[in-house]
Formats: C-alpha cells, structure tokens, sequence
C-alpha cells in the first residue's frame, strides 16, 4: 500500500504534467490507485482508540507493523495519549505518528507541545493528500483534460466502484461530521486548537478542517457527475444543505459559503444530470421512484423561517422543477396519464409559482453568483457549475409551462413599470449593474434577465449554438414600457456579446429591425438629442442647463455597456466598419448636468476604440481634447484662469467627491491609459502628458487615502488606474544626461525661487523624484503595501473588490522594481536632495518588511515574483538587510514562507515557459546571488545557516526547520516531475556547488551532503547522471536543464572529491563511494586513513550493491554528452525567401546598437546570450515600416502577409536558434563538470582504485575517441584533449609508482624496474586515436597546441619501458644479485620496446603525409607558440624515424632550410624583454633542438646533412648571440631582466653551443694536418665571429659558476678541443685560457666543499662535482689531444722563485696532473664505497626497520614524496628508489674519475717515454714548448715522489666496489709506477 503522499504525487504527475503520461506512468498510476482502494473506500475513516492499545502504550514498549519494538519515553507516552484523545485516533497509530514526525521533522530538543502540534500536522496533511487524490481523480474523469480515453476509462471504472460501494454516502456523512465539535470534527472542548502544517507554520485546526470539508463538497459535486445519485443521496444532500445554509446567518466565512455552495450545486447537477442522461434504453434514476418524487417536493416546498435557507431551498425548487419538467414524458409513459397530470403538473405549477412569487432568481444573484465566495472559487469549479446553470436555464426557458410564466412575469413588470410612473431612488453601483426597486423588491422578470446575465458572464462559450437564448432574447427585447427592464434587457445582450459570434449576433440585432425601440440609432440619436438641446440652453441667456433624466441617463449607460462589449469582442477585421462616427460618444463630455456614471459609460466605450486602428486612435486623441472637459494635455498647457471653471478637478473634487462615488474619474484615467499605451512615439518623452500626471498626482491619487468612497471598489479601479498610468510611465521612457544636468543645475538655485516650466518636465524624473524623497506617490504605495499580506489575503478571500486590491498590491510592486532600477543611475548626481529608495525604505523598517512578505501572497504568482525581486535588488544594496529583518521578528516568518513558495512551486504540474516569472527559479537565484555576500547575508538567512555564531561553523539541521533547504533537499531526493521542474533541479544543484564552493558554507554543506542520511553524491550518480537524455525534438528544454543539472552535479563531486577526503570520515566514506561508483573499481587501502581493501558502507546491503559495480560510470557520463551540437550557424536566406527581408533581419542581429540594454539581445538567468523574441518582433515592425513605408498602407494587403510570414518565420528561426545555442552551452557545460572530475580523480584520488593504469586508459582512449568524433565541436575538443593530456601525464608519472596490492611490506629488485606500462595494443589504440584527433576536420590551433602537447607527452611514456631514473647499470647489478629468470624477463621487456617503437613509426608513416603537412604549417605560419610546440613534434617524430624517413620528408618540403633562414634571420634586440621577443626565443630555442636532434639522431649522417645545408653559416648569421658583453653574472637581487638575460643563455645560447659541438663530430682526428677540411675551417670562423662569447666563458670562475654556467664551459671547451688545434696561431688567446683553466681546477681538491655554494643540497652537490669532473675530462682530453697529435712538451714544475708567470700564461705541468691525479683518486674512493654502502643497503631493504627506512629517507630523499601516513611497504619502496639514483650518480662519477684517470696516466707516461725529459736535447722532432725552462732532476724526483703513493692507492681499488674492470688500468698504472720507481732511483 503506498502511502497518501506518494498516491497524490503519482496521480499528479501522471494526470496534471504537462505531457500526456507515459506507459510507465500509467501503470504506476494504476498500481498506486488500486493499492489505494481500501483507503480511499474507507475515507478519513480511521481505528478508533481501543483500551488494550492505551495499555500497550502505556507500558512503554510498542511493536508497529513490520518494524521492532519501540521504547517510549513518559514524553511520548503522553503525547500519544494526547493525540489519542484530541483526533480519536488509536493509540498505537498515534505512535506512528510520533514515528513519523521524528523522521521528517527531528523531534529531539523540542517542547512537547511543538512535538505534539507537528504529529497532528502530518496526520491532518496524510488526510489532506487522501482527499486531494481523490477529488484529482474525480476532475480527470469529469473535466476534460486531454487524457487518454482508455487510461480515463479505467479510472472511471475504479471510481464507479468505489461510489457504488457507499462513496458518495461517505462523503455526505463526513460533510456533516467534521462540522461537529468531538475530536473526530473541529475538535472537543480540551483538544489543542492549534497544529503545525508541513511547512512548520502554525494553523487553527479549526480552519484545516473547514478546508477538509470544501474539498469534500468538491468531491461530492463530481462524484454526482460519475454515478448518478440515488433518492436517499438527494435527501441526505438536501438536509445538509439546510443544515449548511442555517450557519450562514452567523457565520460570513467564505469557506462555509463554499461548502454550502457546493451542496446546493450537487443537488442542481444531480437533477440535471439525471434528467438529461436519461435515453430510451436507460432512464432517470430519480423518475423510477414516485414515492420519493411525492416526498421529496413535501420537503422542497415545506416553508421555512430562515431566509438564507430558504433562499438556497429556492434553488433547489428551480432545479427540481426543471427536473419534473425534463422527465414529464418518461413519466407519462410509464404511468398514467391521470395520475401524472394531476400530481407532476400540480408539483411544476406550484414550484414555477413559489420560484417566481420568492424571485428566486435574485436570492441566487445576490447570494451566490456575486459573492466573494463564488466568484473565488476553484475555477473549474465554477465553470462546471455555471454549466449546469446554463443547462438549467436552457431547459427552464424551452419548456412551454416556463415560457408562459415568464411571458406573465414580463406583462406584469410591464405594466408595474412603465415610463409615467416614478423611479425610485436608485443607487449607482461602479458595477454597472442596475438593481431597480419597487415597493416590493426587484420584479422577478428582470431578476430573470440579470441571472442569465451572470450565468453567461464568465462562460460566454456556452452561448454557442444556444437557439433556445437568442429565442428568448428575441422575446426579452419586444415591448419595453420602462427603462428598468430596458435596462436589465441590455445588460443581457452586453453579456451575450462577451465572445465574438455573441458580439456579431448582438450588433446585427441592434442594427436591423428586430426590435422597434431598440437599436444603435436610438443610441446615436439620443446623443446627438441630447446634445442639440444642451447646446441651445447654453446660447440662450440666462438659462440652466435641463436636468438629464435619470431613466434616459441609465438606458444610455446599458445601450453604451452593449457598445462597449460589441467593440470589444468584435471580429478585429469586421468591427473597423461597424461604427464609422463616433464623434457623438464625445458629446455630453463637457456638460456638467450630465451624469458622471453616464460619462463614465462613455468614456469605457471610448476605450474600446483605440485598438481598432491607428488612424482612430488619432482621431480619439482629437475628439478628447476637443469635447472633454479640460485637463492639460499638449505641449502647451494653459494656465489656470481665476474664475472657476468645470473641469476634471472641478468635476472630481466637487461632483463625485460629493457623490462619493467617481465613475467619470475613473473613466477618464482608463481612456488615457488606454491611448498613451499605444502610443509608439516616446521622442518627447511625456512632456505632452505632464498636465495628466498633475492632474493625477495633485488631485486623484495623491489624496485618494482621504475620500470617502460609497462603493470600495471605485476606491481601488480608481487606483488601479493611477497605477497603471505611473507604472507605463516608468516603462515607456528611460533616463538621460540631460535629466541629470537639468536636476543638478536646478538643485543650485534656491527651491522657493523655482518656478517649473510643465513643458521642460518629464513625469518619469517627477516620479523619481517622490520617490527618491519619500513623498506624495511614495507614500501612498507603502501605504496600499503596507495593508500587510494578511489583510490583503483575508480582503482577496472574501470582498467582491479583493481581485481590484490584488492587482493595486501588483502595480505597487512592479512600481517599486521599475523605480529601484532607475535610482541608482541619478542618485550619485541628485544627492542630498535625493536618495536611493532603498536608503528612503530604511528609515522604517516596516516598510522593507511590507515588501518583502508578499512573497507569502499565493493567489497571484506575479506578486510573489515580484516581491522576490525586490529583495533582490535590497540584498545587494543593503549590507544589514538580515540585520533588519531579524530585529523587526519577520526572519522567521520570512524563512517558513520563501521554503513554502519554493514548495509550492515545486508541486506545480504545468511548465512555466517564461523562467523569469517562475518563483522557484527567483528564489534559487537569489539564494545563488547573495551566497558570496558578507555575512550574514540572505542566503545564510533563508537556509537556516546558525546566524547567532560563525556562519561556518553551523550544522545545518534541515529535517529540524523548515527551510528553503529542506525542500530542496527534499526536491533532489524524489526528482518528481522534470519536465515542469526542470529548472528547479538545475539550479538546486547550482546552489549546492556554490555552497560548497564559498569559503563561508563549504564546510557546513560538504557536512551535511557527505552525511549518511543523504547518500547525496553517489545517489544523484545513479539517478541523472547517467540516465538518457531526453530527445530534442520532444522535449529540447528539458534535454538542456538535464544536461546543465549534470554538469552541477558533476561539479559538486569534484568539489568533495577535491576538498573533503581527508576531512573526516564520513567526507573519505563519501569520496570513496564516489570514487567506486564513477570507475567501477573497488577501493584499496592506502595508508592508514582508508577504511578497508573494499571500503565500508552503511549497511550489508549496500557493500554487496557496491561490490557488483563493474561499469564505468565515467565512460557513460562521457557517452550522455557525445552527440552532434545542434547548428546555430543557419543563415537567414535559408530562412527567409524574399531577400530585402533577409538583409533587414541581418542589419538589425548584426548591429551593436541593438546588443545593449533594450535591444534585441539578452542574458539568459545561465549567462547565454539569446535573442529575445518580442524585442525582435517590434524591431522588425520598425524596420520594415521604416524602410518600406507603404506597409503602413492597408491597400497592400499581399505584400503585408508577406512580412507577416517572414517575420513569423524569423521568429521561429531565432526560437529555434535560442534552443540550440543554450543546448550547445548546456552539453559544454556538462563536459566541463565531467573534465572536472576526472582531472580531480586522476590528479588526486585515483591511485585508491585498483588497476588505475587500466582506468586511466580507458579515460584516455574515450576522451581520444570522442575529440576525434565528427560529432565533437571545436570548444568540446579542447576540453577532452585537456582531459587527455592530464591522464596521460598521470599515467606517464604513476608508472614508476610504488608497487600496491602485495601482502606483505617487503620489496624485490624487480619492483624497481617493473613499471605499470599499459600493453603494445593500449598504446597503439591512443596513438592512433590521436592521430586521428589531430587530422579532425573542424581544428584550431589552440587546440592543436594541446593535442600535440599530448603526442610529446605520449613519445615520453613510450621511451622508457625501464624506470629512467635507474642506471641500467644499478639494475643489472640487482638483476645479477636476485633469483635466476630475471635476465629474460628484461629481454622480454627490451623486445617490447623495440616492438612498440616500430608499432609506433608504423602507425605515424600510414598519416605520415597529413602530419606532416599540419605540423610544418603550424612551425611555419603559426603564432610563436604554436611554432615551438609544432617543431618539438617535430623533434619528437625524429626520435621515433627509422630509415630516416621523417628527415627525408622534412628535407623534401624544404622545412629544414626554412628553420635555418628562420634563424639567420633571429633578432634579439638589446632591451627587447617583450612577451613577443620572449616567444620568438622560444621558437628559436625550438628549432635549435630539432636540428640538435637530426644530428644526434642519425650521428655523422645527419651532422653532415646540417652541414651540408649551410647550418654554421645559418647559425653565425643569429643575431642572438651578439649582446654586447656576451653573458651576464647572474644575481636575482638585480634587475627583472635578469631573469630574461638568463632565459637567454638557457634558451638560445645553449643550444647554439650544443648544435656547433655537434657538428664537429664530423671532424676526423685523421685530418689533422689537412687544413682544407671545411667543417673545421667553419668551426674556427664561428669561434672567431664570438670570441667576446667563448672569451667570456673561459675566464669565468669556476667556483661561482651555476649548473647552466657549466654546461657552457663544458660545451665550449669540447668545440676548442675538437677544431682549435688546427689553428696555427693563437692570436685569440684561447690556449692560455684553457690553460689558465687548467690550472684553476687541477690545482684544488675537487670533492672539498669550497666549489659549490654551502647551501646546496646533497643532490645538488654530487651533481656539481659530477659537472666538474667532466669538465676536468674535456680539459684533460684537450690537453691529451696537444700532447699526442701536437706534441705538446709539459714541464714537471713552474716553480720560478725570480718571476712568477700568472697561471693563466703557464703550460700545465706534470705537477699539476698529479695533482689532478690525487683528486681523482680521492673521489674514486669515496664514490666506491659509498656506492657499495648503498648496494648493500639496498640489497638488504626488507631487513631494515621502520626507524632504519626513515634514517635512508631522511639522508636521502630531498622532496617531499613521504606522507606520515604511508605504511612500511611504500617507504622501503621510496627508500630503495632513491638509493638506487644515488647509486647511479656515484656510478657514472666513477666511470668517469677511471676515464679521466686513465687520461692522466697516459699523458704522464707519454712524458716518462720521451727522451726529452732526461738531458737529451738531439731530437729533432718538431715540438710545442710554451717556456724555456728546462726540467731538473730534483723536479723530477719531487714529481715521481707524489706520485707513487697515488698510484698504490689506485692498485688497492676494489672492482667489485666500482663495478667495473680494471685489467687495463692496472696494466697502465704498473708501467707508469716502475717508470716513476726507476726515474727516482735514476
């Protein structure tokens, strides 16, 4: 059984949505009505109290249904018990209830009575939902909705039953039960009086209940209209109709009338219906039974006392005899004809002369048509039973019995009433509808016409076909001896002429000759009677006006009422020709004798007019100013003469004011409202108008307040028309400069000396003004406002004029906007004369108050929108607007009523087309608006944020109070109705990311969403987001708000994802959750923080539903926003056929004067820019008329069609153009959220899934699939390469991550080197993908920017299958130590490799061409940054060629020698430190690398290739390098261009250097006495062309030079050692520079710290003595190059005690290279054997403690790659990776001491060898000597000393400590130490 909330929601969407329902819906419909049978059969019917219950109760423990035994407290005991006795209720349901109110509302920490007054609320709303259920079923049976026949059959079938099986009688017992005073009624005399309803608000029981009791009566009529009522059902309606109708006289409650009301059209539907439904197969229920007909009209005609009853009792004589009438015949076919003549005729004479004898018709007129109770009834309601009536009268009026009582009643008014005899005193009512009075009443004939009247008034569609009325109307016209029934006759036709064929039958009456009396000219011709005699009285001398008769005066008002509806209803084309003059309408305006209702019956005729033409419309404005009394109208106005005149003051302030009663006023103002509103020309703006404003603000509304009004509804048309005439003030014209000048330069002069010119006024600056100082119009609208809603609620419920209040409280508002939106722009000026309104509103509270608890007003959403907008404009304008409310106590009340309009709205079930007038949408955009406002701002206020403390520190208890957050939460979790809620479900989410997003209420909303009694997250997951998207051709705007509601949610995940996860535990519960729901993975411990291996949920249930997630939700949130944007690019000859119409249309999208404010284009509430139709509509009027003037022409009627078509068509396209374009933006959006969260997943949180290799790839390969999609546009690609380039780069920095998933904390060797690589296949999928992302048809090249971002980043995770920051030689030595198998397992692993690299050339040579193509475009026409990132594409392509196929194709497209004229033709100006120089360094730096690497690529080939093409020439043509001084000292205290200066050496002169070191790779050593080798001749050329640059390089210190700094003196000496020896001359001083170096570095011990900053970290310092030494191996290679090839002679020593030579002119010696040698040798120990201390480390990881592992880290490890958090495992795994880089830098230091050390050795053996270091001086061997000092032998010894004890330090080398053999180092050291033995024994 569901429950009744669930019941009403079903029926409601299914029933009341705007679509028809859906199969789906129809048998959920079904199956929740036929669950529902016994409750609905049993209605409101209820257990009663039993004593075993209250005994259960009472011992503290009760057991529910289906739930275990709950414990009480002696609180809950004894509200049950009280909730018992109040509703009588059984205990045991009250328990329920207590159950019930704790789940929804949170009863801990309320009093009792709260507690006890909520519990009853929920029963009375369950009761409420029953009822409505079924009163919704019974109107979709009845009405016609528009529902499918079948579903409306099986329905009717359900409801047959169930009033078959006593429904109905249920229904009358419970309408007269509830009224009773017992508990199981209103209430017993001890119950509680008060209950709290489900928005917290607090009711009168008393008032639920009379609510109960009308919707029940609703039921009832309905009800008749399924089953046809039974005799015992007519009686039982009938008594408690008697019943109801006897509390009207003490009671004037609009509800009881209602219900009455109800009752009384039960019983004239019952008879109507069952009269007119019988046929000859199936007869009247009611006619069957003769004893019940006897009985019955005893009770109907028995005479009563009380005059309400009798009056209602009357009603039912009317219906009942219509209903003997109608079943006359049947019954004298079944009976006999005797005894049906004699009883039934009897019983209809008798009723037709009691209903005329009571004037039946009246009673009904004044007592039930024209109450306030009626006339606000539910409006189908009313439609049905005026239906019935019209049945009612039809059949009453066709009968020949009451035709000829009524032809009585006619000759008896006639002859009662006719012209000689004296009217009455006869009261005018603004109504106009004349009430005549006799002596004895109003006569029953013209009662009659004014009931069909009214019957008519509102239902005029009932009239068609109606022959049986226009008979009668025929009839009603003939004869008339008297002006009252004149009178009532017109005011019929003007009823009858409320629809168009109504309105053509009238005036076709009127025109012709059907009556003799009666027509448009006796109209006509008594106007211009009239005003003949008038005229004549004024021309003769002395004479007084002729009073106007009082007769003639009235039959003019009804023939002008005639005038008016004709007009009105008219046929638009038809009615321009029925009243061709209408100057007599115009005539008795300015008589003062003529009576101002008739001059408002006139004027209300008048109006009518205005549309019909503009032509007329002219011609009214003449006519007025030329008839009507004066007011000043035109630009000129006249000034007052000092006689008294008779004008519209006069008239108004001295006629009507008198009268109390303002007909013409009110006239007056409706006409001019009506001509000003179409008034196209605003030029002068209102200046013609201002005498009207003086007019009606001096004299009509600015003392309105103060006059007494005999009728209050004048008193609110009346200010509804000044309203109206202020509001289109404010709407037609806007601000201007001159507006504020003229206010400024008049606020200068002295006030008193101002003298206004009217014609220099505009009223709209007249208006601002009173406003913006508080006065007369101010004044009078907070007075209207301030009413307070109750009062204009409790007026609108149950006052005739309430309706006219409504629409002032509309207008005052709406005033209110219009002015709040203009003040602000002439405050600033107008101050201190001036203020905002908002600063006028502030000085009393009350009135901010005023206008802001309109938002409660539920009878018209325009108010409530209205006052929504209003507290938007002051809650960005006043900071202490939250302030204000809570110190004027309307917080509370203001928060309940804004959470029920925003519920209200949310069960609505019609779709609201235009969103700005959606309150829902108001609301949560004003929520949304005022989150980022200072605290506490509205926001806080209205979602019940703590406002007592920190807004950030609240808990936010939506199930406690009642708040906008409630509902909304409460609105997300069901999703009922998208298609009319759409908008609210998508800007609910809004809300909430913008919650989480704000500092201020992140933490509090992130709480509460991540709490588990949402399920927030992973709910919405499953609900929207990954539901289908609805079609586009069915429902666009729902697809849209899908789409956006996504997006939000998305959004909002990430937020959590992002922000909370290691918040708390239920924030990691929550991302887990997320995290295995969105990928489909299960969650695995990491760390201490995670819960479990599979996380934990909060029920057994849920963790199995958890643990089956296999798909990934992800990749489907991708599909559901993969699908072809709509095309907004239609052009308008497509649209348009004609094509001066086309470039119209395009002249006025295309202009920017109609982009901005009023113009054609405006901001959607999401922030797309649309087209807005009605703005579009009235430019293209204009412009056409504009263009082509003779459109205007009604001649041309073709050509006017066909704008009409083409703008019509125009309309269509740009609806049709708004859709698509908030589509695009919508499913942009989506996608955006959707990036969002897996940028966030993957940087973040997604190495808690298992297998997050195969996740990401499964990203990579969907965002590649999806971007290279034909249906993916541009801005979509953008979005999914970003997505890619970020799982790419993950997947490329998690490969070398710590191992998860083992069981154990220890580690092998393997899981160093065994990296997460995805398969060859994975690979080729992305690659190929990409390829094709990148050949897309639709591109650009921001975007080919990223793709080809994500092609370098992709070459990168291709390079390496072993971890590059491993030495291959570490990791052989691991391999080696472990267990045998692991050697294959690295050639499986270099297999591959070299398998993927040739899949990979494979895959790019087979698009090789359109690559190419692209990617040379880019580097050659695209923008600086486009042309760096396309030739690294480049490069990367080069690394990848094989067969130098890439470097053929760049040699055929020419590319290379462009990228060689691109740098000869490089400029780097001095100072030009512009973002475009810096960009140009880039692309230089680009293509430096690209020819850098051809060379190193293919080697001496690909060197020569550069060569060949002229690269040094290219590369000394460079204007880079020619920065005067050559490289600066860097220092960041100095300039900011430093940093560029720095950029420079690193991007340009750096490659430079590398490209020209390539390139002598080409220089063969066996050339070397051939100096016509061109390389080298080149080489030398550039050397020379920068001498200042390779100057400054060699006389840097070394000691103070950076790792940038090093690399340059590295580079440089390699291009000096490799070319400069064939340079004869050493003009340059080159040699002396490296010498000078020499001596520099081989003097000191390189491993001290005084060569490297003292801050440098560890890291950094091996790295720099690791530089050194390699610079020590250039210099030595250099130096071997002279000795061996140049024979360079080296001195022992250069001791010179006479003449020191700087070290910069002094050969090294062999002092020197021993002292180098010494350094070496240190180094080489130290690095063994700290390599060989790391290897044992690293070989026993798994023994070292905890405490061990952290020292390693500690000593190690530089960056913060360790969390407290990581468990054992992951440390040693951290640990052993950084030894392991450690090893690898100790490594390549000793590979590289033994080589230089090997260098050494040679060069001082070669000097031991040669004869010429004893005193052999014979040779003649041609050598290089740099001094003239001959070596002695003591230099000698002391040379041989030094060093052999070096090199028995180098014999005791361990080769297993170095890793490395020294077989023939040993052998070279053993020759070099006997040497050195044998010299010194010499």
């Amino acid at each position: 059984m569901v429950s009744p909330k669930q019941l009403l929601s079903t029926i409601e969407s299914s029933l009341l949505g705007p679509s028809p329902p859906t199969p789906a819906q129809r048998i959920e419909l079904l199956h929740a009505i036929r669950s529902s049978i016994s409750s609905l059969q049993s209605l409101l019917s209820f257990p009663p109290p039993k004593p075993s219950d209250r005994a259960q109760v009472q011992s503290r423990e009760v057991r529910l249904p289906d739930s275990p035994p709950i414990s009480l407290d002696d609180q809950d005991v004894q509200i049950a018990l009280k909730l018992s006795d109040d509703l009588y209720l059984n205990e045991i349901d009250c328990v329920r209830l207590l159950v019930y109110a704790n789940q929804e509302w949170g009863l801990m920490g309320r009093e009792p009575l709260e507690i006890l007054r909520l519990a009853a609320g929920l029963w009375y709303t369950e009761r409420r939902d029953l009822i409505t259920a079924l009163y919704t079923l019974l109107r979709a049976v009845v009405l016609d909705q528009g529902l499918d026949s079948d579903l409306v059959c099986d329905i009717q079938k359900i409801l047959e039953d169930l009033v078959n099986a006593g429904l109905r009688q249920q229904l009358i017992s419970l309408i007269k039960e509830l009224n009773h005073e017992e508990p199981a009624g209103l209430g017993g005399p001890l119950a509680e009086r008060y209950l709290l309803d489900s928005r917290g608000a607090l009711v009168e029981r008393r008032a639920v209940v009379c609510r109960e009791r009308l919707i029940l009566g609703h039921c009832l009529v309905l009800s008749v209209l399924v089953v046809r009522t039974s005799p015992k059902d007519v009686k039982d309606v009938f008594s408690a109709l008697k019943d109801s109708a006897a509390e009207l006289k003490d009671s004037n409650s609009t509800l009881k009338h209602q219900i009455t009301c109800s009752l009384l059209f039960s019983l004239i539907i019952a008879f109507m219906s069952d009269a007119l439904s019988a046929v000859p197969d199936k007869s009247s229920v009611l006619s069957l039974d003769a004893s019940f007909r006897k009985e019955f009209h005893e009770m109907v005609m028995a005479a009563g006392n009380e005059p309400n009853v009798e009056g209602f009792v009357g009603g039912i004589r009317l219906a009942w005899v219509v209903h003997l009438i109608l079943i006359q015949d049947e019954i004298g076919l079944r009976e006999s004809v005797s005894s049906a003549s004699s009883n039934d005729l009897g019983h209809i004479n008798m009723c037709l002369e009691s209903i005329f004898l009571n004037n039946i018709f009246h009673f009904l007129l004044e007592k039930v048509l024209r109450t306030a109770a009626f006339q606000n009834e539910d409006e189908d309601m009313i439609y049905m039973y005026n239906a019935y009536l019209h049945k009612l009268i039809t059949c009453f009026l066709s009968h020949p019995l009451a035709r000829d009582k009524v032809k009585e009643s006619k000759d008896k008014a006639m002859t009662m009433l006719n012209s000689y005899r004296t009217a009455p005193d006869f009261v005018h009512e603004s109504t106009l509808h004349g009430q005549q009075a006799t002596e004895s009443g109003p006569l029953p004939f013209v009662s009659l016409l004014e009931f069909v009247s009214e019957i008519y008034q509102r239902e005029p569609e009932l009239l068609s076909g109606n022959d049986v009325l226009w008979t009668f109307v025929n009839f009603a016209g003939e004869d008339h001896t008297n002006f009252q029934t004149l009178v009532a006759f017109l005011n019929m036709l003007s009823t009858l002429a409320c629809s168009q064929e109504g309105a053509s039958k009238v005036y076709e009456l009127l025109q012709g000759k059907a009556f003799r009396s009666v027509g448009w000219s006796t109209l006509f011709d008594c106007l211009t009677i009239y005003d003949e005699k008038f005229k004549q009285s004024l021309q003769t001398a002395g004479a007084m006006l002729p009073e106007f008769p009082e007769g003639d005066a009235k039959a003019l008002v009804a023939y002008l009422n005639v005038l008016q509806k004709v007009m009105e209803n008219g046929n638009p084309i038809e009615r321009k020709n029925w009243f061709p003059d209408i100057e007599p309408l115009f005539k008795l305006l300015s008589y003062e004798n003529v009576p101002p209702y008739l001059k408002g019956a006139l004027r209300n005729a008048l109006v009518t007019f205005v549309q019909v033409s503009p032509v007329l419309k002219d011609t009214i404005w003449s006519l007025l100013e030329r008839y009507d009394l004066p007011v000043v109208v035109g630009l000129h106005g006249a000034q007052r003469m000092t006689a008294q005149v008779y004008d519209m003051q006069f008239e108004l302030n001295e006629i009507e004011a008198r009268r109390e009663q303002y007909p013409s006023t009110i006239s007056f103002l409706n006409l001019l409202n009506a001509l000003i509103a179409e008034e196209k020309d605003v030029s002068d703006r209102g200046r013609r108008f201002f005498g009207i404003f003086r007019f009606i603000y001096d004299h009509v509304f600015g003392p309105f307040p103060q006059r007494a009004y005999a009728d209050p509804s004048e008193k609110w048309q009346l200010v509804v028309a000044c309203l109206k005439y202020f509001h289109m003030m404010l709407t037609m014209y806007d601000i201007q400069d001159e507006d504020i000048e003229s206010v400024v330069d008049r606020s200068q002069v002295s006030i008193a000396t101002q003298q206004p010119v009217p014609q220099m006024q505009v009223p709209v600056i007249e208006l601002l003004k009173d406003f913006m100082s508080g006065k007369t119009v101010f004044r009078n609208i907070m007075g209207i406002l301030q009413l307070g809603v109750n009062s204009v609620i409790t007026e609108r419920t149950n006052q005739v004029y309430g309706q006219l209040l409504e629409k002032a409280v509309q207008l005052s508002l709406e005033i209110m906007i219009l002015v709040l939106e203009k003040d602000l722009l002439l405050s600033d000026f107008w101050r201190p004369l001036y203020q905002p309104v908002d600063i006028v509103l502030s000085q009393d509270h009350n009135q901010i108050v005023a206008l802001v608890e309109y938002v409660r007003y539920d009878f018209l959403p325009q108010i409530q929108q209205c006052s929504i907008k209003i507290m938007s404009i002051l809650s960005s304008r006043m900071v202490g607007l939250v302030q204000l409310l809570l110190k004027s106590n309307a917080a509370s009340s203001l928060i309940e009523d804004y959470a029920a309009c925003l519920e209200l709205r949310a069960e609505e079930c019609q779709v609201i087309e235009n969103s700005a007038d959606d309150p829902g949408v108001l609301i949560l955009q004003l929520l949304i608006d005022n989150i980022s406002r200072p605290a506490p701002n509205i926001t806080h206020l209205l979602l019940k944020f703590d406002l007592d403390t920190a807004v950030e520190r609240t808990v936010l208890q939506p199930k406690f109070h009642y708040s906008c957050l409630k509902v909304i939460l409460e609105m997300l979790e069901n999703l009922s109705k998208p298609d009319v809620n759409a908008l609210l479900h998508e800007f609910s989410f809004q809300l909430l990311y913008e919650l989480c997003l704000d500092p201020l209420t992140c933490g509090p909303t992130l709480d509460l969403l991540s709490n588990r009694k949402y399920h927030f997250f992973v709910k919405h997951l499953d609900t929207i987001g990954i539901a289908p998207l609805p079609k586009r051709n069915s429902n666009q705007a729902l697809r849209i708000s899908s789409l956006h509601q996504r997006a939000w949610l998305l959004k909002l995940l990430a937020i959590e994802l992002h922000a909370g996860y290691m918040s708390s535990f239920s924030h990691r519960e929550a991302c887990q959750n997320i995290l295995a729901h969105l990928f489909g993975q299960d969650i695995v411990e990491v760390g201490a923080n995670m819960i479990s291996h599979s996380f934990t949920l909060q029920s057994s249930k849920e963790h199995a539903g958890t643990k089956t997630i296999s798909k990934n939700k992800v990749l489907e949130l991708l599909e559901v926003v993969q699908f072809r944007s709509p095309d907004t690019n239609t052009k308008l000859s497509q649209i348009v056929s004609n094509i001066k119409y086309d470039l119209l249309a395009e002249d006025i999208l295309s202009n920017p004067a109609t982009s901005g404010k009023g113009g054609i284009y405006y901001y959607s509430e999401r922030g797309d820019r649309l087209i807005d139709l009605a703005s579009l509509r009235d430019k293209l009027w204009q412009k056409f008329n504009s263009v082509y003037p003779q459109l205007s022409n009604f001649g041309s009627e073709a050509e006017l069609n066909e704008v009409r078509e083409a703008i019509q068509q125009l309309l269509r396209w740009a609806w049709r153009y708004n859709r698509n374009l908030e589509e695009q933006a919508a499913q942009l959006h989506m996608l955006t959220g959707w990036s969002q969260i897996v940028e966030v997943s993957a940087s973040r949180r997604i190495s808690s899934l298992e297998n997050q290799s195969e996740v990401l790839y499964q990203i990579l390969d969907a965002s590649l699939g999806a971007s290279a999609s034909p249906d993916c546009s541009l801005k979509m690609a953008f979005i999914l390469s970003q997505v890619g380039l970020t799982c790419m780069a993950k997947l490329r920095d998690d490969r070398f991550l710590c191992p998860s998933g083992l069981n154990s904390d220890s580690i092998s060797s393997l899981d160093i080197i065994t990296v997460k690589q995805l398969s060859n296949g994975a690979c080729y999928s992305i690659l190929f993908k990409l390829i094709m992302a990148i050949l897309r048809h639709e591109s650009s090249e921001a975007l080919r920017r990223r793709q080809y971002a994500l092609l370098l980043s992709y070459f990168q995770y291709c390079q390496h299958i072993l971890s590059p920051n491993i030495p291959i030689t570490i990791l052989q030595f691991l391999l080696l130590d472990e267990q045998d198998g692991e050697d294959s397992d690295l050639q499986k692993v270099d297999k591959e490799q070299a398998e993927l690299a040739r899949a990979n050339f494979s895959i790019l040579r087979k698009e090789a061409q359109a690559i190419l193509d692209l990617v040379t475009k880019d580097a050659r026409q695209g923008s600086e940054p486009g042309k760096t990132i396309a030739l690294y594409v480049l490069d990367a392509l080069i690394c990848v060629d094989h067969e130098r196929y890439f470097l053929s194709q760049l040699q055929s497209r020419g590319f290379l020698r462009t990228c060689f004229m691109s740098i000869s033709n490089f400029s780097y100006q001095e100072g030009g430190h512009s973002l475009d120089s810096l960009q140009r360094a880039y692309t230089l730096e680009a293509e430096l690398a690209l020819l850098l690497r051809i060379s190193h690529k293919y080697g001496k080939s690909g060197a020569q290739v550069l060569f060949s093409m002229g690269a040094l020439e290219h590369l000394s043509s460079c204007r880079a390098t020619h920065l005067q001084g050559g490289l600066r000292r860097v220092d960041t205290k100095l300039r900011r261009d430093v940093a560029v200066d720095i950029d420079k050496q690193r991007m340009i002169v750096a490659p430079i250097l590398r490209l020209v070191f390539s390139l002598t790779s080409l220089v063969e050593t066996s050339e070397f006495f051939e100096m016509k080798n061109k390389i080298v001749r080149e080489v030398i050329d550039f050397i020379k062309g920068h001498q200042p640059l390779f100057d400054q390089v060699l006389w840097q210190d070394i000691s103070e030079a950076d790792e940038l700094m090093m690399e340059h003196i590295n580079l440089i000496i390699g291009v000096l050692s490799k070319v400069w020896p064939y340079e004869e001359s050493d003009e340059y001083g080159f040699v002396q520079g490296l010498f000078g170096m020499m001596h520099v570095l081989f003097s000191n011990d390189l491993e001290t710290p005084g060569f490297s900053h003292s801050a440098q970290s560890l890291e950094n310092r091996r790295q720099s003595e690791l530089s050194t030494f390699r610079l020590c191996f250039s210099l030595s290679s250099y130096l071997y190059f002279l000795v061996t090839k140049k024979s360079l002679k080296l001195q022992v020593s250069d001791d010179r005690p006479d003449y020191p030579a700087p070290p910069a002119r002094q050969q090294p010696t062999l002092i020197l290279l021993c002292s180098l040698l010494n350094s070496v040798t240190n180094s080489l120990e130290k690095a063994a054997e700290e390599k060989s201390i790391l290897l044992n480390k690293i070989r026993d990881i798994n023994e070292l403690s905890r405490q061990e592992v952290d020292e390693v880290i500690n000593s190690y490890v530089q960056k913060d790659f360790v969390s407290p958090s990581d468990d054992l495992q992951k440390r040693r795994y951290i640990a052993m990776v950084e030894m392991c880089q450690v090893a690898g830098n100790r490594d390549q230091l000793v590979t590289l001491l033994l080589l230089l050390a090997e260098q050494v050795l040679n060069v001082i053996v070669i000097h031991f060898q040669d004869s010429s270091i004893a005193s052999d001086t014979s040779r003649t061997v041609k050598i290089i000597t740099y001094g003239a000092k001959s070596d002695s032998g003591q230099d000698i010894s002391f040379l041989c000393g030094k060093l052999i004890p070096i090199l028995e330090r180098l014999e005791l080398l361990n080769e297993d400590k170095l890793g490395h053999s020294l077989k023939v180092f040993r052998r070279l050291m053993t020759s070099l130490k006997e040497m050195a033995i044998q010299k010194l024994a010499s």
